[in-house]
């Protein structure tokens, strides 16, 4: 067996409304097709993936013993860094803005409104 890529990241949230927006408004994403299961959600689309499952909870989205979720971020390739860059500033949007010159890349971090690090990669020659 040999992993070939990361399909999915599925983040629980109390605050499923507005998670949508932030990754529709944000990220450029959409709400799309979704199974019917017995607990509220939404499938964020990139393209014709569904890469961010939001998990509608009530109460603490924590997960494990301690309710504290270990993952650092997680991150999207893209393109346009300037556009994205300009979209953000335009939205009051905080970031960090990163080169990483031995991968070829500027990163914008980002975080959705449950606190959640994402970095969205773009090329550094683009």
């Amino acid at each position: 067996m040999q992993i070939k890529k990361l399909d999915h990241v599925n983040v629980r949230t109390a605050q499923l409304e507005r998670m949508i927006d932030w990754y529709t408004d944000v990220l450029g994403m959409r709400s799309g097709k979704r199974p019917d299961f017995p607990f509220p959600g939404a499938w964020m689309y990139a393209a014709d993936s569904p890469v961010v499952h939001l998990v509608g909870v009530d109460g603490e989205a924590g997960v494990g013993s301690e309710t504290t979720l270990k993952l650092e971020h997680f991150a999207f390739s893209a393109s346009d860094a300037g556009r994205f860059e300009a979209h953000l500033q335009s939205r009051g949007i905080r970031y960090e803005r990163a080169e990483v010159p031995s991968a070829n890349l500027v990163q914008y971090n980002v975080w959705d409104p449950d606190g959640n690090h994402v970095h969205v990669d773009f090329p550094a020659d683009e």
